[in-house]
């Protein structure tokens, strides 16, 4: 493991065109689950509706079962209180060489900004912004974590968190993400099954020398990498320089 550390290392030394791609496994050093390993998120069916956690987190149920809605989101998306990670930390180092040219999420947690980072395209959009569906008034996450019951705007509209539930058309940052990835020259992927489209489908859009894929499981990527690590992103991220 230390090889690929040290081949990773090299890579990232001989590029000045880096982009990382990340989703819930980066947040997993701070203390947040992810959603599709044995023990994440998508593992526990237990939830007032009785039903999958997609559709807990879905655009259907925000409108259809708007109070169930909110008191999933409320226990398993608050990130509030949750600190950056040494791989937030490095990617900030990262940036500030000019090395780094965007950060690809697919987190909602706010992490990589509250980690110093400044380029973040947020695929999935974030729990830091909230309006209101009627008079489109902004309001701050704590207001709705804070917030007993369904949170709603003074003028009596449903507040609506700014992230992208299932059934919901991605961002702009998706079309940014597919211009960066296909101008890098290295593709750092990381935390990420690569199993949700359409954001799996960006590393094709790849046209670099080196894709680098490091996840505690195989994805159906790897065949096209460069280099492949699996193991816990945080050992891997203390060791780069």
């Amino acid at each position: 493991m230390k090889k690929k550390i040290e081949e990773l290392q090299e890579l990232i030394n001989e590029s000045d065109n880096i982009v990382f791609f990340g989703g819930a496994g980066v947040s997993t050093a701070s203390g947040l689950k992810d959603f599709r390993s044995k023990d994440g998120l998508y593992s526990n069916k237990n939830n007032a509706l009785n039903v999958t956690p997609e559709f807990m987190l879905s655009s259907s149920c925000f409108y259809s079962f708007t109070k169930e809605f909110y008191k999933y989101y409320k226990e398993n998306m608050n990130a509030l209180n949750v600190k950056p990670n040494v791989i937030h930390k490095y990617l900030t180092k990262l940036e500030k060489s000019k090395k780094l040219k965007a950060i690809i999420t697919q987190n909602i947690d706010g992490l990589h900004q509250k980690a110093g980072s400044k380029n973040v395209l947020e695929l999935h959009g974030t729990i830091y912004k909230n309006y209101c569906i009627k008079c489109h008034k902004e309001y701050t996450a704590e207001f709705v974590f804070h917030n007993e019951g369904i949170p709603r705007c003074e003028c009596g509209g449903l507040i609506k968190p700014a992230v992208v539930l299932y059934g919901e058309m991605l961002p702009d940052d998706f079309i940014k993400a597919k211009e960066y990835i296909s101008k890098c020259d290295l593709l750092i992927v990381a935390g990420t099954s690569l199993t949700v489209e359409p954001a799996a489908s960006l590393v094709s859009h790849f046209k670099g020398r080196n894709l680098v894929i490091i996840n505690n499981d195989k994805t159906q990527y790897d065949g096209l990498a460069t280099l492949v690590i699996n193991d816990n992103l945080a050992k891997v991220f203390k060791e780069l320089k």
